[in-house]
C-alpha cells in the first residue's frame, strides 16, 4: 500500500466506532440500520415508481414490481456483503434499483406502446433486454485494467451528465402532474407546482441546517410533508388496489422474457458506466471503512463490486424488476456514525427483503402525488447531472477535452429533444441512436478514441497502465504464495 493511503487508512480506522468485520450489539445494530434504510428507501422506490406511472403500468403489476425492487435490493446487498467467491465486495455494499437506466427504459417502453404492444409483453421486453446485457458487468469485471482506455473519467462524465440532463424532463413532467394531469388538462396547475415547490422548499431548507442527519433525511421527510400536504389538498388518488394478498412471495419470470432490439445497445452503455460508478463508490466505501484503497484486495473488492452488480441485475430481471447498481448513500451513514460493520448491513438487507414480502407498503407509495414525486425527483436527477460534472471538473480540460464534450452533449442533447431528426434514418441507426444518452455516450466513446492525447494526457495513461500492471503481477503473486503455504 502506498504511504498516503496507508495514513488515509489508519485515519479512517481510529475515527471508527465498529469495524468491517466487527459485530456491534442488536439495539446498535438495529439503529444503524434504519439510518441507512432512511438514506436509501426513496431511491429505491423512486426508479421503478417512475417507470411504471410514465408506462401506464397497471397498479396491481406497479405494486408487485416496487415490491420486488425492495426484495432484489435486500437480496443483492446481501451479495455484495457477504462475498461469494468473486462476487461481492465484501464491505458495508448497499445495492439499489439504479436511476441510470430510466431513460431507456422508458423511452424503449413508450416505444413499444405506441406500436401497440401489451403491458405483458412490453415489461418481458424490458426484462429479457435486460437480463442479456447485464452480463456486461460480469465480462467487464474481468478485464477492469482494459476498460479505462474506452471508457475513461472525461467519457463516464459525458454520460453521466447525460443521463442526469435527459431525467429532467421526466421530473418536470412529474411536476407538472404527470401524463394523467395532461390527459385532464389540468397539467402545471398552481396546486400542482404549489405542491412541487413545497417539497422543492423542505429539501433545501433541511440541507442549509448543519446536522447531518436532517440533511439525510431531508428528501424522505419532504414526500411525507408534500404527501400529508396534498392529503389536505384532495390530490392523493384512492387506493386503487383492493385485493391485495398479505404476503406476496416473488415470482420468477411472472411476465416471460422477450428482447427489444432499440433498448439493448442503450443499455450496454449503461452499465459500463454503472460498472465506472460501482469502482468509485466502492472506493469510497473502502476508505470511509478504514480498508485499502490500493493494491491486491483492494482490486478484487472492485473486481467484485462490478461483477455483483451484473449478477444482481440479472437477478432483477429475473424477479421482475429493473437493473441495480450500489448506492452512495451509505457512504455518508458510515461517515456520520462510524459503524462501517457489515453485520449492520445485513439487517439492512433482511429488512428490505422482508419490506418486499409486503405488497402494502408498495400499494401506499403508489398513492404518492405526482407533483410530490416530481419534486423530489427534480433533486435526485439534478445531482446525477451535478456527480457528471464533478467527474468532469477532476479532468483535464484541454482543447481536445472540450470539444469532446461539445459535439457529445451537443448529439445527446439534441437527439433527445428532437428525436424526429432520425426519421428517415434506417432503424438499425434509429434503435441504437433513440436515446441521447446513447447517442452522446457513443460519440463520446468514439472521439476519445479517436482524437490524439496530447504529452500531459498520454504521461498519466501510461502511469496508470504501469500501475494497473503492478497489481496485477502482485495479485499473482500473492495467489503463487498462497498456493505453496498450503502445499
Amino acid at each position: 500500500m502506498s504511504q498516503p493511503a496507508q495514513t488515509q487508512a489508519q485515519i479512517s480506522q481510529s475515527e471508527l466506532v465498529y469495524k468491517l468485520h466487527d459485530k456491534p450489539p442488536f439495539v446498535q445494530a438495529l439503529f444503524a440500520a434504519i439510518q441507512h434504510l432512511l438514506a436509501l428507501f426513496v431511491a429505491v422506490i423512486t426508479p421503478p415508481l417512475i417507470i411504471c406511472q410514465t408506462l401506464g403500468i397497471p397498479a396491481q403489476d406497479t405494486a408487485h414490481i416496487i415490491s420486488m425492487s425492495l426484495f432484489i435490493t435486500g437480496v443483492a446487498s446481501f451479495i455484495q456483503m457477504k462475498r461469494f467467491g468473486p462476487i461481492g465486495t465484501g464491505l458495508l455494499s448497499i445495492q439499489g434499483t439504479s436511476f441510470n437506466f430510466l431513460g431507456p427504459i422508458i423511452a424503449s417502453g413508450l416505444a413499444m406502446k405506441d406500436g401497440g404492444v401489451t403491458t405483458e409483453a412490453m415489461l418481458a421486453a424490458i426484462f429479457g433486454t435486460a437480463l442479456l446485457a447485464a452480463p456486461t458487468e460480469i465480462i467487464l469485471s474481468r478485464f477492469l485494467h482494459l476498460a479505462r482506455r474506452i471508457i475513461s473519467p472525461l467519457v463516464s462524465g459525458i454520460i453521466v451528465t447525460l443521463i442526469g440532463l435527459t431525467l429532467i424532463q421526466i421530473g418536470l413532467t412529474s411536476i407538472g402532474g404527470g401524463f394523467g394531469a395532461m390527459a385532464d388538462g389540468t397539467f402545471g396547475s398552481l396546486e400542482n407546482l404549489a405542491l412541487a415547490g413545497t417539497v422543492l422548499a423542505i429539501i433545501v431548507i433541511m440541507n442549509c441546517i448543519p446536522n447531518p442527519y436532517v440533511r439525510l433525511s431531508s428528501i424522505l421527510v419532504a414526500m411525507v410533508a408534500g404527501t400529508v400536504l396534498a392529503m389536505f389538498m384532495g390530490k392523493v388518488p384512492p387506493a386503487v388496489v383492493t385485493d391485495i394478498p398479505a404476503i406476496a412471495f416473488p415470482i420468477p419470470m411472472k411476465y416471460g422474457l422477450g428482447f427489444d432490439a432499440s433498448l439493448f445497445i442503450p443499455l450496454v452503455l449503461v452499465f459500463l458506466i454503472t460498472a465506472l460508478e460501482g469502482i468509485g463508490d466502492t472506493t469510497a466505501t473502502s476508505e470511509v471503512s478504514g480498508e485499502p484503497v490500493s493494491g491486491p484486495v483492494y482490486m478484487k473488492r472492485i473486481k467484485g463490486c462490478v461483477m455483483g452488480d451484473g449478477v444482481n441485475s440479472s437477478l432483477a430481471s429475473v424477479f421482475n424488476t429493473f437493473p441495480v447498481s450500489t448506492f452512495s448513500q451509505n457512504n455518508g451513514v458510515i461517515q456520520m456514525t462510524g459503524v462501517a460493520s457489515r453485520y449492520v448491513g445485513f439487517f439492512v438487507a433482511g429488512i428490505l427483503v422482508l419490506m418486499g414480502l409486503f405488497p402494502v407498503i408498495s400499494t401506499l407509495v403508489q398513492r404518492i402525488p405526482e407533483p410530490v414525486l416530481g419534486g423530489a425527483t427534480l433533486v435526485m436527477f439534478g445531482s446525477i447531472a451535478a456527480a457528471g460534472v464533478r467527474i468532469l471538473s477532476r479532468e483535464r480540460l484541454d482543447r481536445r477535452a472540450l470539444f469532446i464534450m461539445a459535439i457529445s452533449f451537443g448529439v445527446g442533447l439534441g437527439v433527445s429533444q428532437v428525436p424526429d431528426i432520425l426519421q428517415f434514418m434506417p432503424s438499425l441507426v434509429k434503435n441504437v441512436f433513440s436515446s441521447g444518452m446513447a447517442a452522446g455516450g457513443i460519440v463520446a466513446i468514439l472521439l476519445n478514441l479517436i482524437m490524439p492525447l496530447s504529452p500531459e494526457a498520454k504521461a498519466i495513461e501510461e502511469q496508470e497502465k504501469a500501475d494497473d500492471l503492478a497489481h496485477r503481477l502482485q495479485e499473482k503473486a500473492d495467489k503463487a504464495q498462497k498456493k505453496v503455504n498450503t502445499n
